[in-house]
């Protein structure tokens, strides 16, 4: 039967509430497909708002690929603000797809796409207003399978009581292929229930995810866990990551999304390639994106091509991890600007290596008189911690980078850095303010300007899941705010170039919160769940967090545990522990990432690790666990300006 929208109702909401026009859907290229068409029905949600989750890559992707399949309906839900969540539980108004207004439980799949942990609580409160029940083993066959996904779902056991499904690593595919396992359980009557689809989801070599509650969890007495087990034969004792091997067939976002509303990027952005090699210690998205799987220059063309005159966006976003590392950067760069020359389109690489960047790219994104912008990432202040953390980049590679940007015509450049990194000092963060001091100088000479801008932005670090630094203890909030505000005093000490320096950073409370959120293990469900019913919501906007909230909602549900907030976030481990996700494979060696992280350590000096696009392979494991390899150019071909100028008219 048709399932009706919930719009009439929640329009009379909507003149009550801040930003109504996120909640009314009807975007240029969104889609709606008739209810009683489809065999499967996705519903995927970004838990934050509508403004930062609408230009999210991952859930544009995957509702293009569903919607092109026959048979198949997907729709997208956001998170509401807290004062419409409020006006819809007056209103009884469950929560709702931004395509077509249809209840989200309604649909036979609430698909989640987790980029930080900090979104948790997000999910609960979407489960709750879908009345969906919050723990996956009350839930029954009539209800949606919630599946997640995303960077932040590699750990998923802090959420695990909450999740019918996991799917590790690249969606596309497997999205696909979970729905044909649906749509078999469903026209063959539902055997088994939704334990008997769940089991047909964790035994399939195409749609193979993990199943939280078909895993047995033991401790022992000090806390640390003992064992991670099946508790069904026909489980695997471990789930691996899903790998799309060759992008050039999965062009997508095809047609992206046109906000009716303000967002964070409003652009057509293309994924250049997939994975990072480059060995950065701290990132856990270059660890469980190995290996790299670079996009032709020809499919990038095609892609930006119909992507603008699909949407008209007038800036193109060159994404990936490192942009700059593409092996024909260059060449898409030069091409795409030709191409566009004498348009209102630009260029961007959101993320630029400092030792990648060069005269040709600052040139050509800079071609036709638009400047959107470069951030570069240091990540450390000093050339040590840059070692510890194997960022091998020295400060006068900075120096000559911003000397090239502020030359080409920049005015302004973002400076990336993070406080609290595994053996670092407060002269190590001190020397981000001398080091900024640097780049103003360069900037003023490169340009023979003085309105030269640099802005200094820290965030605190947080060890992350699959990664060297899993087992480092994280550094305390105290001792991160004390150093940012020396930072800040040795910023503004120089009058010379105070004003020049900007300064952006984000204290140490809601960092230790999300450290507790990333490595933590079933037990941490509880302060969720907790801190959810206290009123957690949006934990990733300072306006809405309270580090007091989680603080008070730990002690309270880690009571009587061995266990405690400081205990999952300022511990360091050691190479025995059983760590919470490593039955979840992301295909890298254990005992490769433990060597990584003495080598980080060592007394001698950091060693570094080199990037094995270009030198032999230095084993991590992924090509061999995964069966797969390295894909990278160059291949040798151009754009053809001449065929992409006619859909260049279509805008």
């Amino acid at each position: 039967m048709p399932v009706e929208s919930v719009y009439p109702t929640l329009e009379s909401l909507l003149p009550r509430v801040r930003k109504p026009v996120q909640y009314v859907g009807g975007e240029v290229n969104s889609i709606v497909k008739d209810w009683d068409s489809a065999d499967v029905r996705w519903a995927l949600l970004y838990p934050d708002v509508y403004e930062v989750g609408l230009p999210n890559q991952g859930i544009q992707i995957l509702y293009e690929v569903l919607n092109e399949r026959e048979g198949v309906l997907a729709e997208r839900t956001y998170s509401v603000w807290p004062d419409l969540e409020a006006l819809m539980r007056e209103a009884a108004v469950p929560q709702f797809t931004v395509d077509a207004h249809r209840p989200v439980g309604a649909f036979d799949v609430l698909g989640v796409s987790f980029s930080t942990e900090l979104g948790y609580t997000n999910l609960l409160t979407a489960l709750d207003l879908a009345g969906i029940p919050i723990f996956s083993n009350e839930r029954t066959s009539a209800h949606p399978l919630v599946i997640a996904g995303g960077h932040a779902a590699f750990n998923p056991e802090p959420v695990a009581d909450f999740l019918d499904a996991v799917v590790l690593g690249d969606g596309e595919q497997a999205a696909l292929a979970i729905t044909d396992v649906i749509r078999d359980w469903k026209r063959e009557g539902q055997p088994g229930g939704r334990d008997g689809l769940l089991l047909r989801l964790c035994g399939s070599r195409l749609a193979a995810v993990y199943v939280p509650r078909f895993y047995d969890v033991t401790y022992h007495a000090d806390g640390r866990i003992s064992n991670v087990r099946p508790n069904r034969a026909e489980v695997p004792p471990s789930v691996s990551k899903h790998t799309v091997l060759d992008l050039d067939e999965w062009p997508y976002p095809r047609a992206p999304l046109v906000p009716v509303a303000e967002t964070v990027h409003e652009r057509y952005s293309v994924e250049i390639f997939r994975g990072c090699t480059r060995g950065c210690r701290f990132c856990q998205a270059g660890m469980i994106t190995r290996p790299v799987r670079e996009r032709s220059i020809t499919t990038v063309g095609s892609m930006v091509a119909k992507g603008v005159a699909a949407s008209g966006f007038a800036e193109v976003g060159l994404l990936s991890l490192s942009s700059a590392d593409h092996s024909e950067i260059n060449e898409i760069a030069v091409d795409l600007a030709d191409c566009y020359e004498g348009t209102s389109t630009g260029l961007s690489l959101p993320s630029t290596r400092v030792d990648a960047f060069n005269v040709t790219l600052a040139n050509e994104l800079s071609r036709n008189g638009r400047r959107s912008g470069l951030t570069f990432a240091p990540e450390g202040g000093s050339e040590r911690m840059r070692k510890v953390i194997n960022k091998m980049v020295t400060e006068d590679d900075l120096i000559r980078t911003v000397s090239t940007a502020y030359a080409s015509g920049w005015r302004q450049v973002k400076l990336y850095f993070m406080c609290g990194l595994p053996t670092e000092t407060d002269e190590d963060v001190l020397a981000i303010a001398s080091l900024a001091r640097r780049v103003i100088e360069a900037g003023r000479q490169a340009s023979g300007r003085r309105d030269i801008r640099c802005t200094v932005s820290i965030g605190a670090f947080v060890p992350k899941p699959h990664t060297p630094f899993q087992w480092a203890a994280q550094c305390p909030p105290d001792v991160v705010d004390a150093r940012l505000h020396q930072l800040a005093v040795a910023l503004r000490a120089d009058r010379a170039y105070g004003k020049a320096i900007g300064y952006r950073y984000h204290d140490g409370k809601p960092a230790l919160i999300e450290g507790l959120l990333s490595r933590g293990d079933r037990r941490v469900g509880e302060v969720i769940l907790a801190a959810w019913r206290d009123g957690a919501r949006f934990d990733g906007w300072s306006e809405y967090f309270s580090f007091e909230r989680w603080a008070r909602c730990a002690e309270s549900a880690l009571a009587g545990k061995p266990v405690d907030l400081a205990w999952y976030t300022t511990r360091e481990r050691d190479y025995s522990e059983v760590l919470p996700w490593d039955h979840l494979d992301a295909g890298l060696d254990r005992d490769w990432l433990w060597q990584d992280w003495q080598d980080s350590i060592t007394p001698e000096g950091a060693a570094e690790v080199e990037d094995c696009r270009w030198t032999p392979c230095y084993e991590c494991g992924v090509c061999s666990a995964m069966g797969t390899e390295i894909q990278v150019g160059p291949t040798g071909e151009r754009l053809d300006g001449k065929r992409l100028l006619p859909l260049q008219v279509l805008r």
